[in-house]
């Protein structure tokens, strides 16, 4: 029945015959007739009386009818099951809560009974998210470094036996850590449309790119240590090409424990753990742009356990070991962050994993020694010019296009959160 503007004579119920003598509420029977027959709003809108409606105070205005202008309609909510009315102005349904079906609101009703603004409700699952994926990766990071010293020895850490004890325990953790993704799923809800290997950086498109280009501009940001180390190498380019490609250069470097440590299974394995794992549950909650910036903090606090070791045998002060641990944390943060954007613009392990390799072949740049150097000027200029270089071609030379489809920057687009850097400046 349409309602009635304010002021207008209302007609009061009659109550029948044998029925209670109780004083008819006009209220009660206008609300049960408007409950079963519906009511008419302004624009065609009709609320059937179902639904959750405001609760007392909530989603009510009033406001004085402008000149010229029809007075306020009265707007309908349900309070103790009966149909009360309250004074909305001008257009009651564009000021009715969301969870009203059919009035501007929510396509399914939701219960009032506890409101909450969609900033709020998208706070509260933003938080969540972002505790299980800060828990899962400090976890994952406990667990590799856990994995070092489960073996008791009082051997160094560079003796062939302590090695070979690591390599088992790192490539045990290794092995199951795509579990942590998996329960981090579970948990969170997060329903990528990618498989968990795609995930991780495991797949074949693009995957010729995704080798050569990022190794390739790591070469370049290292164009001038590489210089200063052939300047200082006692042998010619001959020599050089001659000894890579023997067969028992290769077959020494295969059984050599350190080598392999350093070239193979730590570059594999903490790409593995501190990328591929880390990485997919660190976006939907911080952003792509973030979680370049998070993720290397659990590479680089990874390696503070060499400062147990060498305080255990006395490698030096206690001044310079912490020293040298806190130098260790921000070179090692600062190309977390690095192989971290490779991996996200490229969607690959396998360009981490190799300028992972290189860079521990390198070492850290001889800053130092290349000022002292006898050919000072030009070693400087190539540092220079290797480090100019490697900013000019960072972006086109892990241009998405040549990857394909990148499922970390699908699954940024699961969520939106609100710190978080848009993905769209680092996928595309």
């Amino acid at each position: 029945m349409p309602l009635q503007a304010p002021g207008a004579e209302r007609r009061r119920p009659v109550a029948s015959p044998g029925a209670s003598h109780q004083p008819a509420d006009p209220d009660r029977a206008e609300g049960r007739r408007a409950g079963e027959e519906g009511v008419a709003w302004p624009g065609g809108n009709r609320w059937q009386g179902a639904g959750c409606p405001p609760g007392p105070g909530r989603g009510l205005r009033a406001a004085a009818p402008a000149a010229g202008q029809p007075g306020p309609l009265p707007s309908p909510r349900l309070a103790g099951g009966f149909l009360f009315r309250a004074w909305e102005a001008e257009a009651p349904h564009a000021a009715l809560p969301a969870c009203l079906p059919g009035l501007g609101g929510r396509a399914e009703p939701r219960s009032c009974s506890a409101p909450m603004s969609a900033e709020g409700e998208a706070g509260a699952a933003g938080s969540g998210l972002c505790w299980a994926s800060l828990f899962s990766c400090l976890g994952l990071a406990c667990s590799y470094v856990g994995s070092l010293y489960v073996w008791k020895s009082h051997l160094p850490r560079d003796h062939p036996a302590v090695i070979k004890r690591r390599f088992t325990s790192v490539l045990v953790v290794s092995t199951f850590s795509p579990l942590f993704i998996w329960v981090w799923k579970e948990v969170t809800g997060i329903k990528p449309d990618a498989s968990l290997l795609t995930l991780m950086g495991f797949r074949l498109e693009g995957i010729l790119p995704a080798t050569l280009l990022p190794l390739l501009l790591t070469v370049i940001l290292f164009l001038g240590p590489l210089i200063q180390l052939s300047m200082d190498c006692p042998w010619d380019m001959v020599d050089c090409f001659r000894v890579a490609f023997d067969p028992r250069f290769w077959v020494l470097c295969l059984t050599d424990m350190r080598w392999l440590r350093n070239q193979v299974i730590a570059p594999f394995t903490e790409e593995l753990v501190f990328r591929a794992c880390m990485v997919p549950m660190l976006v939907p909650c911080t952003g792509v742009g973030l979680a370049i910036v998070t993720c290397p903090l659990f590479f680089g606090v990874a390696h503070f356990h060499h400062v147990i070791e060498q305080l255990r045998f006395r490698q030096g002060s206690r001044a310079s070991i912490f020293l040298s641990a806190v130098f260790q944390f921000s070179y090692t943060a600062i190309f977390g962050a690095y192989t971290a954007f490779l991996f996200i613009r490229t969607g690959h392990l396998i360009g981490p994993v190799l300028c992972h390799s290189f860079c521990n072949y390198v070492g850290f740049p001889a800053v130092g020694a290349a000022l002292e150097h006898s050919q000072c000027f030009l070693v400087v200029f190539f540092y220079l010019l290797g480090v100019a270089l490697f900013f000019l071609l960072l972006l086109p030379m892990t241009d998405p296009v040549f990857f394909g489809h990148l499922p970390i920057c699908s699954l940024s687009r699961l969520t939106s959160p609100a710190d978080g850097l848009p993905s769209s400046s680092w996928c595309s």
